[in-house]
């Protein structure tokens, strides 16, 4: 996981959720048309932030939350592999895990590396909930110096 986000990359933030695995599709079809390289960024979240986000894999050893989120980014990939053969970019995609805030950690990578553009999934929340808790998504739209592309769950209501 220590390998370099290439510039000019399509970056996609995820945190392994169905939201995730949109945003990396949809990001990984762009990157094979547009012959841009795809980095997988996974910011280990502050256990104050996320409690029990990485201890549903191993809740006796908490100070492993690096090694258990490197085990979830490469289940997460070999998933998206194994699920879309026909995207071979994703066996060429560049993982790359860093700890901190979520929304700070992918601006820092954004002006890092000067990506094409940013991909990221939404829950989509709507109303008190997204007033109360905020969007990490429409954080990084707001403060992201490259483009970014929000990928919302198709709704399954229709």
């Amino acid at each position: 996981m220590a390998d370099e986000i290439p510039a000019r990359a399509i970056l996609v933030p995820v945190d392994f959720s169905p939201n995730s695995e949109q945003a990396l599709v949809f990001a990984a079809e762009l990157a094979t048309r547009i012959d841009a390289p795809l980095a997988v960024l996974h910011v280990v979240h502050d256990p104050a932030e996320a409690p029990g986000y990485y201890a549903q894999r191993d809740p006796d050893h908490l100070g492993r939350m690096d090694d258990i989120a490197a085990e979830m980014m490469q289940e997460f990939l070999q998933r998206m592999i194994d699920a879309h053969p026909g995207l071979d970019i994703l066996r060429q995609a560049h993982p790359r895990l860093v700890s901190g805030l979520p929304v700070t950690r992918i601006l820092e990578a954004a002006k890092k590396i000067n990506p094409y553009m940013v991909v990221m999934g939404s829950r989509g929340r709507t109303g008190l909930s997204h007033l109360l808790l905020g969007s990490k998504a429409e954080q990084v739209v707001r403060l992201c110096p490259a483009p970014v592309t929000i990928v919302k769950m198709p709704n399954r209501d229709e």
